[in-house]
């Protein structure tokens, strides 16, 4: 009888975004698993963290995307997200904004080197 509750409260859950916090998160497809394993150990964890901690952590992940892609989609051109739309509302924070700026600054230049080298392989 709880099964059939919690899979029917499961389905509420996604809709709200609340993720796994009633404890049905096992059921939910894992996006991340993979990635944050990996981002876990890289950071001091052991080479297998516990399940329990990828999932809060997943859940953590997809609460923070979802809520900047909703204040996003809120400001600037409605219904759309634009990079400069993230770029304003993480202006405040020094440390999300710097890397925002690097990454955005490496993908500029691995478009230049992309497109110097097609030209070369290509002769454009």
């Amino acid at each position: 009888m709880a099964e059939e509750e919690d899979e029917a409260g499961f389905d509420e859950d996604l809709d709200d975004g609340a993720g796994g916090a009633d404890g049905s998160h096992g059921k939910r497809k894992r996006l991340f698993s993979k990635e944050l394993r990996c981002m876990m150990y890289g950071f001091g964890d052991d080479q297998n963290p516990y399940t329990e901690s990828v999932d809060i952590l997943e859940d953590l992940v997809i609460e923070f995307v979802t809520e900047m892609t909703h204040k996003a989609m809120s400001i600037g051109r409605q219904g759309r997200v634009q990079v400069e739309d993230i770029v304003f509302l993480i202006r405040k924070d020094p440390r999300k904004f710097a890397r925002v700026k690097d990454l955005l600054t490496m993908n500029e230049e691995l478009k230049r080197a992309r497109k110097a080298f097609d030209e070369a392989n290509y002769g454009s």
